[in-house]
């Protein structure tokens, strides 16, 4: 793909996920369910932070296509650097699994991750721009372009790590409100509770490993210039 067609779609991808992010974290207080309560604010839904996550990502990789474009390739190649360590690490796995996650545990019992009650709040329109369209836009940003993965060993510790404040901002929710971010946590005793967050660790690490065979089936292992 031309640099100058990356740039303007990742310029729109980074308007779309600015508008999402912005959409969901303005809507009113005083319309919120009794389900949703107040602490943490709209911070403590991995699928908000994953909207502000994706628009960081197409935020660095629209600065790369620009860098690329006016020929400042020594400040684009660092640029670049992190462009692809976000998608690796984060971007592509977080999105995934994201969209999965949630429509699967949406179809075995929605109440358990998006009660009935924000169908009231949050629109219909929103609620897929949230959940289903991340997931095409990581696949696309593969078949867009190539994407350097770290060393193995270096990509799963930051993934975990992040995981591991994301679990800790959970668990710290829960010990100040009494309430778990989302309902399903409630039905696990800790023992049970430490292998749900274990398993999910598992599956996001799948989705890492997933991304890095599509990137390397797709481009190959040589195709990485500026």
């Amino acid at each position: 793909m031309e640099i100058s067609t990356l740039a303007t779609y990742h310029c729109l991808a980074f308007v779309w996920y600015f508008f999402i992010a912005y959409s969901i974290t303005h809507i009113k207080t005083e319309e919120r369910p009794s389900e949703v309560f107040l602490y943490g604010g709209q911070w403590k839904y991995l699928t908000v932070l994953n909207l502000v996550l994706q628009a960081v990502f197409y935020g660095v990789s629209f600065l790369a296509d620009v860098l690329r474009l006016i020929k400042k390739l020594r400040c684009a190649k660092c640029v670049i650097s992190s462009r692809d360590l976000l998608f690796s690490v984060l971007a592509f796995p977080v999105s995934t699994f994201v969209c999965i996650s949630f429509w699967t545990l949406y179809t075995y019992n929605r109440e358990l991750v998006y009660p009935k009650s924000l169908d009231g709040v949050i629109p219909l329109w929103l609620n897929h721009a949230m959940h289903t369209a991340v997931l095409p836009f990581a696949l696309l940003e593969i078949l867009a372009l190539p994407h350097r993965y770290p060393a193995k060993k270096k990509g799963l510790i930051l993934l975990g790590f992040v995981a591991f404040l994301y679990i800790s901002w959970v668990l710290w929710i829960y010990s100040v409100t009494g309430e778990w971010v989302y309902p399903l946590f409630a039905l696990f005793s800790p023992p049970g509770l430490a292998a749900f967050f274990a398993g999910s660790l598992a599956i996001i690490i799948s989705f890492y490993n997933f991304g890095e065979f599509l990137n390397r089936m797709i481009w190959g292992q040589s195709k990485f210039s500026l």
